[in-house]
Formats: structure tokens, C-alpha cells, sequence
């Protein structure tokens, strides 16, 4: 296909530079246009003879014109599509649907399930795709002294306004486990990047997860963080969220006997309960051969079913129906 991609692409490690080397691997043509420098009128005429026009929008920029454009689209049928990995329904943002012009595309894929039900209703194509890695960074890295941890946290302390937990957290792996803990990230020790992170969450032990939820029982939503770091080698521990066990299997609610854990390739906390992450921190501490088989589970999980390649594959399979 030829596919005309508007996105993000200043930076190597935007969502769109995943998907852009995604689509190039399936064989696909992609012209690649950044999103915030290009006009409408440049879309339009790049989308002449296009079989796709692939929008993975970014929140708060805005190019005029575009409602115009995705309806011009739709006449010479071809395909509008945006796949995004972000929250909506229930925070801030969620007024965007109303206004802004994104959301007169034809197909979206979204990691919320929920919201592609909404979406259905307002005439939009919509399918609910979890996020994953892409397949490039799936891999094992190797262990490097400076990042021998016994617990991390990766990512910002400040995250979504809506969401006190995330800071919550933090301050409590740094207050139960002090030294043995690191927490890296803008605010924390710093960010890491590229072959260095595979690296980093191959020498930790154990890595704490956490995503937006509301309420702390909102389905079928979390974060592209589980499968980044399952993917490039590392043991999490997740809250546990209903729709994970479609993709894993799950060691929940199970605590901490080992051989409960036989096959299990994720394991999971109560979200919110501090107690139950503890035991279970403390318990893959020390069961260093279940927690590697765990990891070594997870990962061949995550690399045969869930990177971008899959992904975008059942993407195009859905408009080629």
C-alpha cells in the first residue's frame, strides 16, 4: 500500500517512529509528514493516489483545514486511519472529541476499549488494539553494573493531573525499599533510552508498572509501559486490570506460593494495596528462578504477539476486509 502518515517524527523515540518502521517492514510505502509543519493542502495533495492516510495526532496541535480534508477523503474513499495509545474517556482531554477536528477520521484504533464503544456511536469506525513494543527493541540486553537494582520504577513522577497515584507510588518504593530502589525518568534519575534501556531492565530485578485508572477499576486500558518492558527483558509487577488476562496468563490473585506460579508470564497486585505489592516484591526477590522464568515467559509472549508488527497487521487487515 502506498500510505501517506501524518505524525510525530522530530524525535527517534515518538510513537509514529515506531509505527513508520513498522509499515516500512510489512512492505508497505510510507510517506512520512510532520505533523505541526504540514498544511492541509499539503496532505490532501500527498494523499492523491494514496491507498491510506494515517493520522496519529498529537494532543493540542492543530492544523487548519483538516475536518475538510478527511471529508474530501472519505468521497474519493480512501481510508482515514489514527491508532493512539492515550486516555481520553473521563479525564480533561475527553472534550477534545468535541471539538477537535481529528475525530471526523474514519477508522480508529484505541487502547481503551470503552471509548471505541463511544466512538461507534458518533459514526466512526472503531476498534478497540492494546498497545505493545515495537518487534526492532524486542529483545534481551545484557547486564550492566550501573543499573543492578533490586526494585525500579520507570517514568515521570508528574503524570496526568487525574492521577495522585502515580507520585503515591513512588514515595512509597522509596520509602520501604530506600537504597535498593532507583526510580529513573525525567524527575528521577534521569531518562534512558535505546539499547541502554533494554539493559537497564534486563540488571533490575524487579520493575513496578502503573497506568492511569480510573477509579482503580477501569477495563481494558494500560499503558504501552507493561509491554515496552516485558519486551525488552524486564519482570514487572502490574496492578491488575480487567482485560490482561486476555493477553497473559496471570498470576492474580495468587500471593506467594511458588508453585502457583507455574506458567504464569505477568504477574499482578490489587491495585492500591500496598500490603499485597510488598509481599510480592518481597517474594520474586528472593525466588530468583521462578521470577527468570516468569521473564523469560513473558518475553516470548510479547515478541511472537504483541509488537507493532502485530498490530498494524491486523490494521490493515481490517481495512482490506
Amino acid at each position: 500500500m502506498k500510505i501517506v502518515f501524518l505524525g510525530n517524527f522530530c524525535v527517534n523515540y515518538t510513537t509514529e517512529n515506531d509505527h513508520l518502521w513498522t509499515l516500512k517492514k510489512l512492505g508497505h510505502e510510507v510517506i512520512a509528514l510532520q505533523e505541526g509543519k504540514t498544511t492541509s493542502e499539503q496532505v490532501r495533495s500527498a494523499c492523491l493516489g494514496a491507498d491510506l492516510f494515517y493520522w496519529t495526532h498529537t494532543h493540542g496541535w492543530n492544523t487548519e483545514g483538516m475536518k475538510e480534508v478527511l471529508a474530501e477523503l472519505k468521497n474519493k474513499k480512501i481510508p482515514s486511519v489514527g491508532y493512539h495509545l492515550d486516555l481520553w474517556k473521563g479525564i480533561t482531554r475527553e472534550a477534545d472529541v468535541n471539538s477537535d477536528p481529528y475525530w471526523n477520521i474514519e477508522y480508529f484504533f484505541t487502547v481503551d476499549k470503552l471509548f471505541a464503544e463511544d466512538l461507534k456511536k458518533r459514526g466512526i469506525k472503531a476498534y478497540y488494539l492494546p498497545p505493545a513494543v515495537i518487534e526492532r527493541d524486542c529483545y534481551r540486553g545484557v547486564e550492566d553494573e550501573k543499573f543492578k537494582h533490586d526494585v525500579i520504577f520507570v517514568g515521570s513522577k508528574g503524570y496526568h493531573q487525574e492521577w495522585p497515584y502515580r507520585p503515591q507510588l513512588i514515595n512509597w518504593l522509596s520509602e520501604n525499599y530506600k537504597d535498593k530502589f532507583a526510580h529513573y525518568g525525567g524527575d528521577g534519575r534521569g531518562v534512558v533510552r535505546g539499547s541502554s534501556l533494554n539493559n537497564l531492565y534486563r540488571s533490575s530485578k524487579v520493575i513496578i508498572g502503573d497506568t492511569l485508572c480510573k477509579n482503580f477499576d477501569y477495563p481494558y486500558y494500560f499503558s504501552d509501559r507493561l509491554f515496552e518492558t516485558i519486551g525488552r527483558g524486564g519482570f514487572i509487577i502490574f496492578p491488575y486490570i480487567k482485560g490482561l488476562e486476555d493477553l497473559f496468563v496471570l498470576n492474580y490473585p495468587y500471593n506467594r506460593k511458588e508453585d502457583e506460579n507455574k506458567g504464569v508470564e505477568l504477574v499482578c497486585y490489587k491495585f492500591g494495596d500496598f500490603q499485597d505489592l510488598k509481599n510480592k516484591i518481597d517474594f520474586f526477590l528472593t525466588m530468583d528462578s521462578t521470577r527468570e522464568s516468569i521473564r523469560q515467559r513473558a518475553f516470548d509472549r510479547v515478541k511472537k504477539e504483541n509488537t507493532y508488527t502485530n498490530r498494524l497487521s491486523y490494521l490493515i487487515n481490517i481495512l482490506n476486509r
